[in-house]
């Protein structure tokens, strides 16, 4: 009978916190644009504050458009700046891309950035020699990171972190509820996402990758694929949401700048998804592939089988669409 009552009041406990967990969603804005939380909490509670919290701190470390932020004061500085976690982690991986993708990947890209009209400055007239000037400003090697301070050799270089600030600002996210208990959940912040475990009918999340047509305000989104994800993270970069059309050329320039001609990218491939196991490294590897096209691309990603894509891309007949042969697994339709 003792044995009885013990098993039955494990079970009892065991019943009580399995009916505590709750499905959680939240929504709002951040970093400039729009997130979405799902999750499963296991104690009902609702956990929107303190993501918001742990994703103003990334805000504070990273944005350019906080006058206050670490990138910001490192940015108006004449040789340095005090560095935070948030900084120090995301500059470490940026390092380590940068050389993974032979300079295509490159936070020193925020002057050309700037000059084109795609960052936190006015966009000035460029010119091939305007250009030229810009580009004695741009590599990873004009900045060097020791202990808690991230110097630079000029005065004029810049970093932009919003090509991997936003996939990490999602990690982050997802590390909040990860310290919270919660083994199913999404996190989505501007088409960036990770995943973990199930979603409410018990599946892999089902999530969609945008057909790359010129869309700034995002209000006519069709769908080209539809993904399962348990465990991985997508993000998209691509030049269908944010260029603009020069009135006296017609000319279409895309806000992805190639680091190595300072020029906005002019090719065939329209979008790149990349699936990694945390957001901020697909994040960068994803731009990184918008400014070296297509088969650049699909030749990078061979060398990095823990990493899978799918390209969309332009030819004389429409889009097509390509894919990493690990990338299979995960379409849905």
């Amino acid at each position: 009978m003792k044995s009885f009552s013990i098993l039955a009041l494990i079970l009892l406990v065991f019943t009580s916190c399995q009916d505590n967990s709750k499905w959680i969603k939240n929504q709002g804005r951040v970093f400039g644009t729009f997130y979405h939380l799902t999750y499963e909490s296991p104690e009902g509670k609702d956990l929107q504050n303190k993501v918001l919290a742990a994703l103003d701190s990334v805000n504070q470390s990273l944005s350019t458009y906080d006058s206050t932020s670490v990138i910001s004061l490192f940015n108006r500085s004449d040789n340095k700046a005090t560095t935070d976690a948030h900084f120090r982690n995301v500059f470490s991986s940026a390092q380590d891309i940068t050389r993974k993708t032979n300079g295509a990947f490159d936070m020193t890209v925020a002057p050309l950035v700037n000059a084109w009209g795609f960052g936190f400055t006015n966009r000035q007239r460029m010119t091939p020699s305007t250009i030229d000037s810009l580009l004695t400003l741009i590599g990873m090697e004009h900045v060097e990171m020791k202990e808690d301070f991230i110097y630079k050799d000029k005065k004029e270089v810049m970093l932009d972190a919003s090509a991997i600030a936003k996939g990490y600002g999602v990690d982050v996210a997802a590390s909040v509820l990860e310290r919270n208990g919660c083994n199913n959940y999404l996190v989505e912040i501007g088409g960036e996402v990770t995943t973990k475990g199930l979603n409410t009918r018990n599946t892999k999340w089902r999530v969609g990758i945008d057909r790359p047509i010129d869309d700034p305000s995002a209000s006519n989104r069709e769908i080209q694929l539809i993904i399962g994800l348990s465990g991985q993270a997508l993000a998209t970069s691509g030049n269908y949401r944010q260029f603009y059309i020069d009135e006296e050329t017609g000319q279409k320039y895309a806000h992805t700048i190639n680091p190595k001609t300072g020029n906005p990218v002019d090719h065939t491939l329209l979008s790149a998804s990349i699936i990694s196991d945390d957001c901020m490294t697909a994040d960068a590897f994803a731009t990184a592939c918008m400014v070296m096209g297509l088969d650049k691309s699909l030749e990078l990603l061979k060398k990095h089988p823990e990493l899978d894509g799918c390209f969309i891309y332009d030819t004389e007949d429409g889009m097509n669409v390509t894919w990493t042969e690990g990338f299979d697994k995960y379409i849905v339709e």
